[in-house]
């Protein structure tokens, strides 16, 4: 076996040493195997798969539960296969029961995730800033945990990351004392979602054990703070979900217009090199090279 990959840290144990850092990460989110390879590519240490702009890459459709786990799961499995850095997938609500939640974090781990987001809304769940959402009973949400906690116990080697949405219908301090339990079932990051303010977030910050992740959705309904000022309050992770999706739809909605329009193009394209290298072009032929097979250029070595 190549020592190397041998003595490579698993994705969880890469999380695990990044949060034991005391700082905090910020965290673009991807949709797909190549917003992965970018974000990886620009440095960053690690990267979730945002529900949000998954279901819109896959599918076409919005974020209100229409993902299948099949489908979320092979989209996951995609991301991981792509990067070497740690990605944290969205396993909403678990897909069912208690049963089923044990299965769907099984299943991210079995993926390459390093950890899997499980929450507490009703099924089928949405966006965490869109309206019409709502959360299950305590004893169900608890039970999501504490199923998922059992999972990875039971040798899923990934991280839990609790979400609860209930700020929204129950208020601030219902959500904190359902993250608090989380925390005592054994999640490892705490990630109550739609804070209103500054002062709400401050508490999250400061007043929850444990690991907590802030949701940095532009347009949203919590504030677009700096990474600075998250730090200071207690956040370690700090996720961007729709910065890459919204910035690609707008540049492509530019280049069609101008196709549209018969306008040059040139200056909103990556140039065609960098486009390659990107993809992972030069790093096939350089590896592929190695093969008389898939020589391409007419001759066979020894001839």
């Amino acid at each position: 076996m190549n020592s190397q990959a041998s003595t490579r840290l698993s994705p969880a144990q890469q999380l695990r040493d990044l949060l034991a850092q005391n700082t905090l990460h910020v965290m673009p989110c991807c949709f797909d195997a190549l917003s992965a390879k970018l974000i990886e590519q620009q440095q960053f240490p690690l990267t979730f798969m945002s529900g949000f702009s998954a279901s819109a890459a896959r599918i076409g459709a919005p974020d209100l539960g229409l993902m299948s786990y099949g489908e979320i799961l092979d989209q996951a499995r995609n991301i991981c296969d792509a990067v070497k850095f740690p990605v944290i997938g969205d396993g909403d609500t678990g897909y069912g029961n208690a049963m089923n939640v044990r299965r769907t974090v099984s299943g991210f781990a079995k993926a390459g995730c390093a950890a899997v987001m499980i929450e507490d809304q009703l099924a089928p769940k949405r966006c965490g800033h869109t309206p019409g959402k709502a959360v299950v009973g305590r004893e169900e949400a608890f039970d999501r945990i504490k199923a998922a906690v059992d999972a990875r116990e039971a040798g899923a080697d990934i991280l839990i990351l609790a979400r609860t949405d209930a700020r929204h219908e129950h208020g601030l301090d219902e959500a904190m004392e359902r993250a608090q339990r989380f925390y005592e079932l054994g999640a490892d990051i705490l990630f109550v979602e739609a804070p209103a303010n500054e002062a709400e977030m401050r508490r999250i910050g400061g007043e929850l054990p444990g690991y907590h992740m802030a949701n940095m959705l532009e347009g949203g309904q919590t504030p677009d703070l700096p990474p600075a000022a998250l730090e200071e309050m207690g956040f370690a992770l700090a996720a961007y979900p729709l910065t890459l999706m919204a910035a690609a739809m707008k540049a492509m909605l530019a280049a069609l217009d101008a196709l549209r329009d018969g306008r040059p193009r040139d200056e909103l394209l990556l140039e065609f090199g960098e486009l390659k290298q990107r993809i992972g072009f030069d790093k096939y032929y350089e590896v592929s090279a190695g093969y008389d097979s898939s020589r391409r250029d007419g001759s066979i070595a020894g001839r």
